[in-house]
């Protein structure tokens, strides 16, 4: 059997604000994401095995991706610690909204270098991430591929 790329997809809901941007993302926004996710490997061949002939399990893949990003980032608000919105973050916790505070630039192209090394640190070890595709709104999408980061 050869190598093989599955992927997943999810959607979720997501708002945030660009500290510092010229334009009106400064504002507190949100979107509709989609991400799909990418993995690679080779079947199972052991053909005892009950995921005889899978990668992974979409099933499995979808429980570490809900995980690690759907059940945190749906219908959270992300902002960058590092700036002043860190006073709109803590009001907002105040009043019982989920607040995500990250060390980047809550861009498209930064939560997904987030989510990649999430992802990649609850794979198992015979499986590959491959690639992030993260669409923003229905024009506008980021990629994450493996084989860019070397």
């Amino acid at each position: 059997m050869g190598t093989i790329r599955i992927t997943k997809q999810f959607d979720f809901e997501t708002g945030h604000a660009l500290y510092g941007y010229d334009g009106k993302c400064k504002n507190v926004h949100g979107h509709s994401y989609k991400l799909a996710v990418t993995v690679i490997g080779n079947p199972i061949k052991d053909t005892k095995n009950v995921k005889y002939g899978m990668v992974i399990d979409f099933g499995d893949l979808k429980k570490i991706v809900n995980s690690e990003i759907v059940n945190k980032f749906d219908h959270a608000t992300v902002f960058n610690k590092n700036t002043p919105h860190i006073e709109l973050a803590n009001e907002l916790e105040k009043r019982g909204h989920t607040v995500i505070l990250v060390d980047y630039q809550p861009t498209s192209e930064m939560m997904l270098i987030d989510f990649a090394e999430k992802i990649r640190s609850r794979l198992p070890k015979n499986i590959k991430l491959h690639s992030l595709k993260l669409q923003e709104t229905g024009t506008s999408y980021a990629e994450w591929f493996a084989d860019d980061q070397k």
